[in-house]
């Protein structure tokens, strides 16, 4: 199980923790700046913050270069990053909430600091692997499944794909998946490709013809099917 240390932190300091974790799946390296714009704070306090958690040896932290998580400091952000998972899974399969709902309200419940309380949502919810938007769950022991999987703007004409998980978890995003009646498990056929711009032709669900920016189809990640 996680270490008491992962209890101590503070909501800031899991926030600081969880961004820094995100970004560097996102980009590979993280600097200050890329901090100080993801959660819109000062330079300065960014700064200030990464020299107290490089001191409890949570980050590694040195003037002008990239900042990363240490061992420790990861297993801190992998906790957060479970809570928040858990807590959307258990908003959409056990309360009802849509997926584009939850991201907001995991983001408050993810710092509640009892062990047994997520302990007992991930009983009640079987032990989740995936959270609604195909998000790998950190385990109790902070490992994380890390199958990278393809956008669908990297696939190509004629391959038949399933809908596996989102990059954009943004409730705007999602509400533009659900009027395009998009959901995660979907099975897509690529009927064509425009080269000019790279937006893709789809069909699925019963529709034909549906037509996707390269934008959107960068943000569906999808399996692909064995031929």
């Amino acid at each position: 199980m996680y270490s008491y240390i992962c209890l101590m932190n503070s909501l800031t300091e899991e926030n600081y923790l969880k961004a820094i974790y995100s970004l560097s799946a996102d980009r590979g390296t993280v600097n200050v700046n890329d901090l100080s714009k993801r959660l819109d704070i000062r330079m300065p306090t960014v700064t200030s913050m990464m020299k107290k958690l490089a001191e409890r040896k949570l980050v590694r932290y040195e003037k002008y270069k990239p900042v990363s998580l240490t061992p420790k400091g990861e297993k801190a952000a992998m906790y957060v990053v479970r809570k928040h998972r858990l807590t959307e899974m258990f908003l959409v399969e056990i309360m009802g909430f849509g997926w584009e709902e939850v991201h907001d309200i995991a983001e408050q419940i993810e710092h509640v600091k009892s062990a047994e309380f997520f302990r007992k949502m991930d009983e009640l919810l079987g032990h989740p692997s995936f959270d609604p938007h195909g998000s790998p769950i950190p385990d109790p022991e902070g490992n994380i499944r890390r199958d990278p999987l393809p956008a669908l703007s990297e696939c190509r004409e004629g391959e038949k794909v399933s809908l596996s998980a989102v990059s954009d978890s943004s409730s705007e995003f999602l509400t533009f998946l659900n009027s395009r009646r998009l959901s995660l498990g979907t099975e897509i056929n690529i009927l064509s490709i425009e080269p000019f711009d790279g937006s893709m032709m789809l069909s699925y669900d019963g529709t034909s013809g549906q037509v996707f920016s390269k934008v959107v189809c960068d943000k569906l990640l999808v399996g692909r099917k064995e031929k």
